[in-house]
This record gives C-alpha cells, sequence and structure tokens, in this order.
C-alpha cells in the first residue's frame, strides 16, 4: 500500500491571501478591490446560461434595470398577447368603441392590458373559443407576474446592505510620538449598527527567490471594533517597528504596487442581520505628512442647547469628512 507524503502546512502568506491564489498573486499587476468593494477579478469559460442566475441578478441589479426590465417584461408580454388575439382570427375581438376597426393591432394590444392588469373596462370582449382560451391564460400569467415582480420588490427592499462611506484618502498621520496609517468610516444611513468590526491587509510586490509575488500582511489596528458607530471612526494602525510599513515611503509604496485591503462588519439592528462591505487604498490614495480634520460641530451642540433642550447633541459635519491638514513635521515611519 502506497503512503502518501504529508501535506505540508499553509505558510501565514497563504493564510493571508484573501482567496485570490497563488496565480494571482504571481501575474496580478492590478488593484484588487476598487473602491466600490467590486473585485477585479472575471470569471471566464462558461457560458452565460451556466453562470447566469435569474434571481440573484434582478436582486443586485441597479434600481433603473430593475424597473426598465419590468417595464420590457410588461409592453412585451402585451405585444405578444396581442398577436396572439389577432391569430385566432379577425372576429375574435369585438369593440363598441368607434374608431378601433382600422387599428386591429392597438385594439388587442389594449385589450391584452386591460386583461393582463385585470383592469377589465369591457368596451373588447373576446369572441370565439380561441380568444377565450388566451384570454384564460393571459390572465394565469398576469397573475404570476404580478406576483413575481412584487416578491423581487420586497426582496430587494428587505435585502440587508450596509451603506458605509470610506474617507477618499487614507492619510500618514503623526500618532503618539510614531505615525499611523489611518482613514475614516461612517454610517451613511440613519440606521444603527453596532458590533462593527475592521480588518486592513497590506498588500504588496516582493521579490522571492528571484520572482515578483505580491504578498499580504495583517495590519494591527489600535482598535479593531467599536460596539457602536454613531458618528465617524478614524481607523488607525500604529507604524512601530513591528509593522510592515515601517521604514515605507510614497515612492516604495509606489514601487511595490501596494494596496490596502479593507473589510468592515456589523450588526444592522433594523433588519437583525450582519452586513459587510469593503473598498481599497492604493499609493495615490494614500496622503503622507497630513491628518484629518475635526469633523464635530461644537458651535451646533451649543446652539441646540441653548435653543431650550435639556439635552446637548453631538453633531457632525459630513461636508468634512474628507478634510483633511498638512503636519509641519512628522516622524518618520
Amino acid at each position: 500500500m502506497a503512503i502518501r507524503a504529508p501535506i505540508p502546512p499553509a505558510s501565514q502568506q497563504d493564510l493571508h491571501d484573501l482567496g485570490f491564489g497563488s496565480v494571482v498573486s504571481r501575474e496580478s499587476q492590478q488593484r484588487l478591490v476598487n473602491r466600490d468593494g467590486s473585485f477585479n477579478v472575471q470569471r471566464k469559460g462558461l457560458s452565460f446560461w451556466s453562470s447566469f442566475t435569474f434571481y440573484h441578478a434582478l436582486l443586485t441589479t441597479p434600481w433603473w434595470k430593475f424597473f426598465l426590465a419590468a417595464a420590457s417584461w410588461y409592453f412585451l408580454a402585451n405585444a405578444a398577447f396581442a398577436l396572439a388575439y389577432l391569430a385566432c382570427g379577425p372576429d375574435a375581438l369585438s369593440s363598441d368603441v368607434t374608431g378601433m376597426e382600422s387599428h386591429t393591432f392597438w385594439r388587442a394590444f389594449f385589450f391584452s392590458v386591460q386583461t393582463l392588469s385585470t383592469i377589465g373596462y369591457g368596451h373588447v370582449f373576446p369572441l370565439g373559443l380561441a380568444a377565450n382560451a388566451v384570454v384564460t391564460f393571459e390572465s394565469l400569467v398576469g397573475l404570476l407576474g404580478f406576483a413575481i415582480i412584487t416578491g423581487f420588490l420586497f426582496a430587494r427592499f428587505s435585502r440587508p446592505t450596509a451603506k458605509i462611506l470610506f474617507s477618499r484618502h487614507a492619510v500618514i498621520a503623526p500618532y503618539g510620538g510614531f505615525s499611523a496609517f489611518e482613514f475614516r468610516a461612517a454610517n451613511a444611513r440613519s440606521n444603527e449598527l453596532i458590533e462593527v468590526s475592521v480588518q486592513v491587509l497590506f498588500s504588496r510586490f516582493e521579490d522571492v527567490d528571484g520572482i515578483s509575488i505580491r504578498q499580504y500582511y495583517p495590519l494591527p489596528l489600535e482598535r479593531p471594533g467599536v460596539v457602536f458607530l454613531p458618528l465617524t471612526w478614524t481607523v488607525v494602525h500604529p507604524i512601530n517597528e513591528s509593522s510592515p510599513l515601517h521604514g515605507q515611503t510614497p515612492a516604495s509604496l509606489k514601487s511595490s504596487r501596494a494596496e490596502f485591503l479593507v473589510l468592515l462588519k456589523g450588526f444592522d439592528e433594523t433588519f437583525s442581520a450582519m452586513v459587510e462591505t469593503r473598498t481599497s487604498y492604493v499609493p495615490d490614495e494614500v496622503l503622507w505628512n497630513t491628518r484629518f480634520a475635526s469633523a464635530f460641530m461644537s458651535d451646533a451642540a451649543d446652539r441646540f442647547a441653548d435653543s431650550g433642550h435639556r439635552r446637548k447633541k453631538v453633531a457632525v459635519d459630513m461636508r468634512l469628512f474628507d478634510k483633511v491638514e498638512k503636519v509641519a513635521s512628522m516622524p518618520l515611519p
């Protein structure tokens, strides 16, 4: 009986490759994650219908495409049934409305609209077995079609999603005698997120045995999670001697094609479900010798307190969410 060789344990780099695999780590020179959280990955070799899922497509497509698809189905279905009525013969539909005799297609089309949507004005009515059979089938299609569209509308509205704002730039700012990699996050909706956590991985290309390979390093954070996120949250990675960013410069980050990958998760108390979002920063989106300006509006809180309300409220000006300030001098990373 042959004895199998033991499988070598996964290295730390293999454990932090995010699932992109070693081939992507060696060959892909582009950004892995876009600012909107989408991946720069494309699967080829599968036919359209083997990879297409109708339910998933209608849930994830933009709203304008969803309504366009629904309207297209509505008009195409009515046009198809209008042709079916015309195929039943010239006397399949009768009308007591003058002026429609010469517009047989539009008479059939508008009769289909009334039948499909169960309006039934009664000015056009079917004659004969064939026309009534088409009416019966169309009524069933209308009931099922509107039920399916209503279900998709409800599913789209009820699907838990996160709308997290990430600062336009990350910064290298002074932090406790050192420097730190920082970016801001805030909940763009009026609902509350609790038990929010964030992970940041630093990716760059390094020469390993003469081969340029993308390496991944998890960045320890000053605070990897917060219990509540009612305001803004500045995520901070202190750059000390043990940090993968220690000794890095803007030129070195750019030459190594570095990327900061961010994954944020939280519990949405409105939907009672976990939601997540992601983004990334590349060297051109990292500002050095810069810090975030304060976004808190203390004067607004004072005015609110002076207006007769007993409790003060903390105000945040989201117009200052991306505002940064230059730092005259700061320690090197």
